[in-house]
Order: C-alpha cells, then sequence, then structure tokens
C-alpha cells in the first residue's frame, strides 16, 4: 500500500519507480492519482468550511433568541440546516472518492529498491556470484524424480488423481518419511541456531489478513476459498506476518523472528501446462516458512541474514545451488527486492527455485496497519516486513531425489537427515 503523500510530494519519482515494474502507463497512473487526490483535499476543503460556517449559524441562532428577534433566528436554523443536508451528501461523496482512491493505490505493486536490476522477466536476473554453493555431480542420465518416486513405489500420482485431481500426489513408506524428516530437520535448524520463534499459525485467514500481505485483490483467482468466507494461506506468511496487525509495537520487541511448518494451497491459475508432471508444482504442499518484522533502518540486513539462513539449509543437505537477485520485472506484488534461491536439478539439467527471500519495506506494514513506536520518536512508525521460505519442502525433496539418486534405482540420504530417518542411509525400493 502507498502513501499518497508520498506520491504528491515525489511524483516524477514514484513514476518513475512503476515505470521500472514495466508499467508502460506509470505517468498516466501518477496524474490520475494526483487527480483524485486534489479532488478529495478540495472536498474536504469546503465540508471544512460549511462546518465552520454551520457551528458559527448555530451560536448566531442562540444571539437572536437572545436578542427576541425570530426572523433572524428561523434564518440562521434554515441556514444551519441546508448546511447539513449539504455536509451529509459532501461526506457521503468524501467516502466514495477516499474509497476510489485508496483502492487504486492498493491495486499498485511495491516500489523496487534502487540496486535491483532492471528487466523484463526471469531471463534478465542477475546471480549473486559469491552465494553459489558447491558443484553440480557426476551423474550418468539422471532421472527425474518423479520416475525416481514412481519407479520406488511411493510416489503416486495416478490414485491422487482419482481422489483430488491433477497436481496433487500421493507419498508413502520412505519418501513421505524423509518429507516429514525434512519439515524437522529445517524447523529445528531455524529455531535453534537462527533465533526464529515455532509457530503453529491458522491456514484459515480472512479478506482483510489476504490484502494486508497483498494476496488480494490482485491475487484471488489463485487462491482457494471456503464456503464460509475463508481463504486457505498459500504461504505461511499471512499467517506469520499479521500477527503484527493494527498493533503498535514497543520498538524493544523487534526484530521479531518468526517460522512455522504448514500446508499451503494455491490454484496454480497462471501455470497451465508448466510443470505438469511430478510436484515442483501442487495444489497443495508443505513449507517452512520465515517471517522477519524489524525497524526500517534494519530490514536490508535482515534480508541478507535471511538468505543466509535458507541457504544455510541447502549447504548442510550438501545441494549444489545459486541465488539470483530477481530484476524489477521478476518482482513479486509485495516485494522492493526479492532474492531466489535456485536448487540445481540433475534430471532437468537446470536451476530451479526452491525459495524467495523478499524484503517488503513497509508495503505490508502499511496494508495491516503495523507499527512500531521507537524509543526517541514522538510518532509511531510503520515496520518493514520480510518473508522467505526456508525452504520450500516439495521441492528440496525433488533435489535430494535428483542429487543423490543411484544407478539403481535408490536414493541416498544426507548425513545431515539421518538422525530423523533413524540412521538409514538410503531409500531403496
Amino acid at each position: 500500500m502507498h502513501d499518497i503523500r508520498a506520491v504528491r510530494e515525489q511524483p516524477e519519482q514514484f513514476a518513475t519507480a512503476l515505470a521500472r515494474r514495466g508499467m508502460a502507463s506509470a505517468q498516466a497512473i501518477v496524474d490520475d492519482l494526483l487527480a483524485r487526490d486534489r479532488d478529495l483535499r478540495r472536498l474536504q476543503s469546503r465540508l471544512q468550511e460549511a462546518q465552520a460556517r454551520r457551528n458559527e449559524a448555530a451560536r448566531q441562532v442562540g444571539a437572536a433568541k437572545g436578542q427576541k428577534d425570530e426572523a433572524r433566528a428561523a434564518s440562521l436554523m434554515a441556514e444551519a440546516a441546508g448546511l447539513r443536508e449539504q455536509i451529509r451528501q459532501g461526506e457521503e461523496e468524501e467516502r466514495e472518492l477516499k474509497r476510489a482512491l485508496d483502492e487504486t493505490l492498493a491495486a499498485l505493486p511495491n516500489l523496487p529498491a534502487s540496486d535491483v536490476p532492471d528487466g523484463a522477466d526471469e531471463s534478465e536476473n542477475v546471480e549473486v556470484i559469491p552465494r553459489r554453493f558447491g558443484v553440480a555431480p557426476g551423474l550418468n542420465a539422471p532421472r527425474e524424480h518423479f520416475d525416481l518416486g514412481e519407479a520406488l513405489g511411493q510416489m503416486d500420482f495416478t490414485r491422487a488423481a482419482r481422489v483430488s485431481g491433477a497436481r496433487f500426489v500421493f507419498l508413502s513408506g520412505a519418501l513421505a518419511r524423509l518429507e516429514r524428516a525434512l519439515g524437522n530437520f529445517m524447523i529445528d535448524l531455524h529455531t535453534r541456531e537462527f533465533g526464529y520463534t515455532e509457530y503453529s499459525p491458522p491456514l484459515l485467514v480472512r479478506d482483510d489478513a489476504a490484502f494486508g500481505t497483498g494476496q488480494l485483490p490482485k491475487f484471488e483467482e489463485d487462491l482457494f476459498r471456503t464456503t464460509a468466507g475463508f481463504w486457505l494461506v498459500p504461504t505461511a506468511e499471512v499467517s506469520l506476518t499479521n500477527f503484527v496487525r493494527e498493533e503498535i509495537l514497543e520498538e524493544t520487541s523487534l526484530p521479531m523472528r518468526l517460522t512455522a511448518w504448514t500446508p499451503c494451497f494455491r490454484a496454480e491459475a497462471g501455470a497451465a501446462g508448466r510443470d505438469t508432471h511430478g510436484i515442483l508444482r501442487m495444489h497443495q504442499f508443505s513449507k517452512v516458512e520465515l517471517v522477519s518484522i524489524v525497524a526500517p533502518e534494519h530490514s536490508e540486513a535482515e534480508h541478507e541474514r535471511m538468505t543466509d539462513c535458507a541457504q544455510e539449509v541447502l549447504k548442510r543437505l550438501g545441494l549444489h545451488h545459486r541465488v539470483v537477485t530477481l530484476c524489477t520485472g521478476d518482482l513479486g506484488f509485495a516485494a522492493r527486492k526479492t532474492y531466489d534461491i535456485e536448487a540445481w536439478l540433475p534430471g532437468q539439467n537446470r536451476f530451479r527455485e526452491i525459495s524467495s527471500c523478499s524484503n517488503c519495506g513497509d508495503f505490508q506494514g502499511r496494508r495491516m496497519n503495523a507499527r512500531y513506536r521507537g524509543k526517541s520518536e514522538k510518532f509511531p512508525r510503520f515496520v518493514h516486513t520480510l518473508n522467505g521460505s526456508g525452504l520450500a519442502i516439495g521441492r528440496t525433496l525433488v533435489a535430494i531425489l535428483e542429487n543423490y539418486q543411484e544407478q539403481d534405482g535408490s536414493i541416498g540420504i544426507p548425513d545431515a537427515l539421518r538422525p530423523y530417518m533413524e540412521g538409514a542411509q538410503k531409500i531403496a525400493k
């Protein structure tokens, strides 16, 4: 959510930032916002004048009656009644103008940080070379994860389709246990070593919560909604970030670092024909989410820290990966800067996203009305929020299957996971 005052004070910079997001009509959008803002402020000025005159007329009525000037008192009372109706109509118009202005502002994406590279799409994302880890394993004719899982007899898409349709799966046996082991390993790492507090959050949220993190109104078609009007969370980011909605926190409580391992639900409305085989893009999947609530001056450092935490999961699993900075054309709606962590998948012979870590600045804080009070500050300020996958469990499972596959179809278990797998060293049919 944007502050109209920022548009009013720096219209050229605002238009330039929107244009970097690929919005060709950025200047027209800003001109429209400024025109709406002018109309609203003029109306508010007229209402203030009318209210002041009504108050003055009411005062004069008393004076006229005190002087027994009934004619003047009647005239003033008629004027006050007319002003009262004028104010009522003006307030209705004010609410409508304010609603339309807020809706226009709410539909605009966050502005990119100055160091985000310009680009049209993911092909122009920029690798952060110092963050690359490991090397691709030398495998002879590597197979994709779904071939491996089905050959093990522990990944069943056919039965899942009969139960739920496309983009669902039954995992069984050791693969189901491996999925559980990954979640436990990730949560233990983030809580024991990186200072995150584990939560078990709601999976159903209201409209205002989905609006607060930016899923609504723009991405309604990507969400699942219940008949009772709740939204199934597409990520625990929604619940965890809204934990501080409509609050004024004390600065001493910051930073807040929250994590949760939850199911996630996505309609994947825009993914027709993409990743139709396997478990890379599912309607239901599990993920460990990281959320940070911080003061503005600490959000950039927290972004680097969060990315380090997510990367550490892959490092301890021994998985080759890289980190890219998303360009302006690939940036998510609520993010001002995002790092994608991409794991190497030998079966696909390419890197695939396994985590996104985003700094949203005060964009979500404004939408949630989440603020904090600094020790020496007179007025509270909006918090900065960050979120990241730490990691997507299904995609991490894919990376393990493809990177640890053996010629006989068995799957090696990374050392870090063996304590969660009763010491097992591999998964075999």
